[in-house]
């Protein structure tokens, strides 16, 4: 099986997946939850009609309200109309008391600051930031003494490369359900994506380790050694990946309504992460080996 020779092809399969999500977060971006935006969520029993909770809010000058099934209960979403605490009380306990009265008492009940939402934003971006560093500067130590032609940056570069194509993949999906869906992220968003980055990156170093020892090991060319490494480790990582997608899709069915995006951007981005070891990280140390070959080949 010759996967470096069809790398081109799986480069096409990763940009036809990607650059749809990427149009969409460039237009529309990703459907925040109060979690980022700040706001209200109220949940109540039973299901609510949308057109009742609107007539409320509208009477109450409540901001981006959505209503949304879960399970037997409703979520309700929204910003009220001031930022004052006493207002926002008297908005709750108004929509609370109508509510109740057609038969939906209130179970749950969040409100999240606007400085408290800022601080979360702040914090994902800073932890992802962070891991990614982490990621580049352990590669680099770890694969030091990798053997000519290549260096430990460039399995370290490599490995940024493939991590971030998977962390762009789900942020496009989730854009796209965002559009479509009506499927908002909330802080658990960020668990996932730090998750499926570690997960990318694990699959990726046992292919790369594969290669080092196979580069000391094995004679000839650079492309066929790589295709022998990939070859040597898909079993393992395809059955590692199916044991955790497998548990990841019980979650979803039988998990509960709280986890589900949760659990639905760890099955999107550990199925990416699996992809992408294999088809994308490995290939794109060939073309990159490929590269400066043919640039040491022009030198006078």
């Amino acid at each position: 099986m010759n996967i470096i020779g069809r790398r081109k092809l799986w480069y096409a399969i990763s940009l036809a997946i990607i650059v749809p999500g990427a149009i969409s977060l460039m237009l529309h971006g990703l459907k925040l939850g109060i979690d980022f935006r700040g706001g209200q969520l109220m949940e109540v029993q039973g299901g609510v009609e949308q057109v009742e909770v609107l007539r409320i809010a509208d009477q109450q000058q409540l901001k981006d309200v959505t209503v949304i099934s879960a399970g037997n209960n409703t979520l309700i979403r929204y910003r009220s109309s001031s930022d004052d605490v006493k207002r926002q009380q008297l908005d709750r306990q108004t929509l609370s008391s109508q509510l109740q009265g057609s038969g939906h008492p209130e179970v749950r009940y969040e409100n999240v600051g606007p400085s408290v939402s800022a601080d979360i934003t702040k914090k994902a971006v800073i932890s992802i930031a962070l891991a990614s560093l982490a990621i580049v500067l352990y590669i680099a130590f770890a694969f030091r003494n990798v053997p000519p032609p290549m260096t430990s940056w460039n399995f370290g570069v490599t490995a940024i490369i493939t991590m971030l194509h998977d962390a762009f993949l789900l942020l496009g999906v989730f854009s796209l359900l965002g559009v479509f869906f009506e499927v908002e992220i909330d802080a658990l968003f960020v668990t996932a994506i730090l998750t499926v980055i570690g997960f990318s990156v694990h699959d990726t170093i046992v292919v790369f380790d594969r290669i080092r020892e196979n580069l000391r090991r094995q004679r000839g060319e650079f492309e066929q050694i790589v295709n022998n490494s990939i070859l040597e480790t898909l079993a393992r990582s395809l059955n590692t990946s199916l044991t955790v997608l497998l548990t990841l899709l019980a979650l979803y069915l039988f998990g509960g309504q709280s986890i589900q995006q949760f659990v639905l951007a760890l099955l999107i981005g550990i199925a990416a992460g699996t992809y992408s070891s294999i088809f994308n990280a490995a290939p794109l140390l060939v073309s990159w080996h490929n590269y400066k070959q043919k640039r040491i080949a022009k030198r006078p």
